[in-house]
Formats: structure tokens, C-alpha cells, sequence
């Protein structure tokens, strides 16, 4: 696989301030409780909130200590269809690693649980990054990913 760094040479479009993390990301399950349970188990994540709505129910999950945050939704209307990075909307979601140790760290926990994850692969360019993938309980593509050295 042959990546380049792009955009390199081109001022960023005129917007607001700040926008400069993302606060957290919603994923759509077909099992709330078993999910949020492999959360938990997988990630060190806990539940903070609950919340229903009409049409289904989200739990809350942060990662203490960091900034981490996800919703994990079960609708009541949810169809059959298994989750594909190839149909519109989320492709994947990539966790940072501190380290490639860090990384290699969490890659053995994950295992550890039963956690089906690939081999890690490591690039030098276009930046040096080492990345493994793995999915949760409903086939939601995951990745862990460190940068730099």
C-alpha cells in the first residue's frame, strides 16, 4: 500500500475557532447491554449516562482519564444488516496509542479477551505509524494506532 501526505502546501479554508477534537462518536448496536459490557471489558471504558428516546435507548461511555468519550445506541427499528465500511456512514473508528509499546500493549489485551485482532503493521511514510484492526460484538471496525517514531 503506497500512502502520501497531501495538503501540505495549501492554507485550511477561512472558519471559526476551535472545532479541534472530536468530542465522541455514536455507534448503533443491536445489543446495548452486550455491548456496553465488551466496551467495559475491552477498552477500561465505564458508563457514565443513560438516556432514552423515543425509538430506542444510548448508553454513555468515557474512558477515565481521557477525553474519550462514545455513545453506544440500540434503536428500537434496527435493521438486519450487518455493519459494512463499504455502505455509507462510518467506515471505522481509530483509538490513539501514546506508544508502540502502548500500542502492543493494548493488542495483547485485546487478544488476551478473545478479541479477533490483525497483525500490526507498521509504515515509515509518508510519517511513521504502526496500526492494528479488530471489530466489536456487532462487526464495527475498530483500530488502534500510534504516530510518530
Amino acid at each position: 500500500m503506497k500512502m502520501t501526505l497531501t495538503g501540505t502546501d495549501t492554507a485550511p479554508p477561512r472558519s471559526p475557532a476551535g472545532l479541534n477534537a472530536i468530542h465522541h462518536v455514536g455507534i448503533s448496536v443491536s445489543d446495548l447491554e452486550r455491548s456496553v459490557g465488551w466496551y467495559e471489558r475491552a477498552l477500561g471504558m465505564v458508563r457514565w449516562m443513560d438516556e432514552t428516546f423515543e425509538g430506542g435507548r444510548t448508553a454513555g461511555l468515557m474512558r477515565p482519564g481521557t477525553m474519550l468519550y462514545l455513545g453506544i445506541t440500540q434503536h428500537d427499528e434496527c435493521g438486519d444488516e450487518d455493519f459494512s465500511p463499504r455502505r455509507r456512514g462510518l467506515d471505522h473508528l481509530t483509538f490513539a496509542a501514546g506508544s508502540r509499546e502502548e500500542l502492543k500493549e493494548w493488542q495483547s489485551h485485546l487478544i488476551d479477551l478473545g478479541v479477533e485482532c490483525s497483525a500490526l503493521r507498521e509504515y515509515v511514510e509518508p510519517i511513521p505509524f504502526a496500526l492494528f484492526t479488530f471489530t466489536d460484538p456487532d462487526g464495527v471496525a475498530l483500530e488502534a494506532m500510534h504516530i510518530g517514531a
